[in-house]
């Protein structure tokens, strides 16, 4: 199943101001479940600079539990909304 996940800032956060270890971390994870398929997209949103990921997962309870792994959510920096995907399948209806 793919999944898509919107990051939100908790509080207004200067990213300037945080500790560039925690920063190094979070790629860090990043970069391995992009390694290991579970991740596989991610871009910055142009209007927040905040992260969007595709995920390829069996369940939601996996991604979630993986973003619970993020140090900046652990940090409390950030969270993330879980949106599930399934393909469109509205032309089959729409064209007859």
């Amino acid at each position: 199943m793919k999944f898509l996940t919107l990051e939100v800032e908790n509080y207004p956060v200067n990213w300037n101001d945080v500790d560039p270890v925690i920063l190094e971390e979070e790629a860090r994870c990043i970069f391995d479940l992009q390694q290991s398929d579970l991740i596989r997209q991610i871009y910055f949103r142009s209007d927040t600079k905040s992260a969007v990921i595709e995920w390829e997962s069996d369940s939601i309870d996996r991604v979630a539990q993986a973003l619970a792994a993020f140090p900046l959510v652990q940090a409390n920096l950030i969270r993330f909304e879980i949106i599930p995907l399934m393909p469109y399948a509205g032309f089959k209806r729409l064209l007859r």
